[in-house]
């Protein structure tokens, strides 16, 4: 398991500073590891978990997250205490 890479992904998003630059696959990565369940349609990725009621709606552009949709992430994880301390 890649813990310290998707660690260092938690932690650049949390820290917010680089929202541009994470990359799509290591963010998917990241949210399954969080406990959400992950459905394709098309180029979407919908991500849901049962404790929350927020749904992830994200796609890729290019091998990069959207900015605004790793915000969403933030939002989600700091609101539902997801990323550990």
């Amino acid at each position: 398991m890649t813990g310290s890479r998707t660690d260092k992904v938690l932690e650049q998003i949390l820290r917010g500073t680089a929202d541009a630059n994470i990359p799509f696959a290591s963010l998917r990565q990241l949210l399954r590891r969080l406990g959400f369940d992950e459905r394709i349609r098309g180029s979407r990725h919908i991500f849901t978990k049962e404790e929350v009621e927020e749904i992830l709606n994200l796609q890729p552009q290019g091998n990069k997250a959207k900015p605004y949709q790793v915000k969403q992430v933030r939002h989600v994880i700091v609101k539902y205490k997801l990323g550990g301390e």
